[in-house]
């Protein structure tokens, strides 16, 4: 069960991201509503990521969330605000994909 909480705080890592993203490019009530999206994910993000190390080993814990957080910004980035796609980027990122996989396995 902690690893799901896990996953779902790296994922919430992708949204607060996402809503610093959006802030870039938006002005005024948008601006501030982005803004507060952004604090609502970082909060529950840290929040989940404390429930999980109750029982997954800090050394395990973090990296995966970082990871999951890298990875996803990553692809958000290039899905969403058109970033480029090279071949450094792809390489790297499956690179850290297989080193989350293998935290995971050990």
């Amino acid at each position: 069960m902690n690893w799901i909480i896990l996953i779902i705080a790296g994922l919430l890592e992708v949204c607060f991201t996402f809503c610093l993203g959006k802030t870039k490019e938006s002005a005024g009530t948008e601006f501030y509503l982005w803004g507060i999206g952004f604090i609502a994910s970082v909060i529950l993000s840290m929040c989940l990521l404390a429930k999980a190390i109750q029982t997954l080993p800090l050394g395990t814990a973090y990296p995966v969330w970082t990871g999951i957080g890298a990875v996803g910004t990553v692809l958000v980035g290039i899905f969403l605000f058109h970033e480029p796609i090279t071949f450094g980027r792809l390489f790297f990122i499956t690179t850290l994909i297989i080193s989350i996989i293998g935290l995971k396995v050990i």
